[in-house]
């Protein structure tokens, strides 16, 4: 293949445009608010799975609260209705009397222990609604350290994406300049070699692998006419001739 020398200088130019967006896409991937976010996150879902069963269970125990209030307030209720009917002299057997106040005696008895059941009760809902208060406190902290973290990123994401789309325009005008069949090549070796599809010779070294070239290898390079364009023979990129190359 031949291209011109100007062609080829080019081509490390466009090389040099495609490192720096390889080296974007990395920054992008690597921002160190990705770990943040994905730590926050993990912990704000378990403080909100716990945030959901304290407030089950506060739930839960209104209910046995309303259960018992009731069941204090029908105890009452009918223990007042007793109190009434002994205190009415409606009631004039012994027998009937003594049956009728040890009834009142056993609801009263009744009524304390539903009243410290509602007590109990009560000193558990405020356990737990503290709970609850806590956990979401917690939920809203850790969401605003996400909020942040995350507005951090896409700031981060919007300057990266602006200057890779710079670098993508610049590349595009320089690409267009550059012979179809020699960027065919290139794009087809940087494909297959790790994103390095064209290197300098640089004294005598080639700037892909990093390897000197055998003497037999730089003879043909510098008998070659200077439009072929020439490969390592180590790595096989594309080599681009330049005055430092030592030839």
């Amino acid at each position: 293949m031949n291209a011109a020398p100007a062609d080829q200088i080019r081509l490390l130019d466009v090389q040099a445009l495609d490192v720096r967006l390889q080296q974007l896409a990395h920054k992008r991937r690597s921002l160190p608010e990705h770990a943040e976010i994905e730590s926050l996150t993990k912990d704000a879902t378990q403080l909100r799975d716990l945030l959901v069963a304290a407030q089950t269970e506060e739930s839960d125990t209104a209910r046995e609260q309303t259960k018992a209030e009731q069941d204090v307030d029908q105890v009452r209720q009918r223990a007042a209705r007793d109190q009434q009917r002994l205190d009415s002299g409606a009631v004039t057997s012994p027998k009937d009397l003594e049956n009728l106040q040890r009834e009142i005696a056993s609801l009263a008895k009744r009524q304390g222990d539903l009243e410290d059941v509602v007590l109990e009760v009560m000193e558990r809902i405020e356990s737990v609604q503290e709970r609850v208060r806590e956990l979401t406190e917690r939920v809203g902290s850790v969401q605003s350290k996400i909020d942040d973290a995350t507005a951090r990123r896409d700031a981060a994401f919007e300057e990266i994406d602006g200057e890779v789309a710079t670098v993508t325009k610049e590349r595009e005008v320089i690409a267009g300049t550059i012979p179809a069949d020699l960027l065919k090549l290139y794009d087809k070796l940087r494909e297959q070699q790790g994103g390095i599809g064209a290197a300098k010779l640089y004294q005598r070294t080639c700037q892909g692998c990093r390897q000197e070239l055998a003497i037999t290898d730089i003879n043909e390079i510098r008998a070659a006419a200077p439009d072929t364009v020439v490969r390592c023979e180590n790595c096989r990129r594309i080599l681009v001739r330049t005055a430092e190359s030592g030839l």
